[in-house]
């Protein structure tokens, strides 16, 4: 059941991750990814996934509110 939680979360994070046009944009996706992978993360290596949410959702939220559209363009 864990593993079936986690390829949906990185689902999830997938189609989350091509958000973001504004720094406020980029901010809220970058939050939902970060909590998701920390959440995830927290729970493989033993940790409390909440405490990982809330650290991998301020990182990410803290990079995209601090990227600009240029820095992220993929499609260079």
């Amino acid at each position: 059941m864990k593993k079936i939680c986690s390829m949906a979360v990185i689902a999830s994070l997938l189609l989350a991750s091509g958000c973001g046009d504004t720094p406020g944009e980029r901010a809220l996706s970058g939050g939902a990814i970060g909590a998701g992978a920390g959440a995830v993360g927290g729970a493989l290596v033993g940790g409390s996934p909440v405490g990982g949410a809330v650290i991998g959702g301020v990182a990410g939220a803290a990079t995209g509110a601090l990227t600009n559209k240029h820095q992220i363009d993929l499609d260079k």
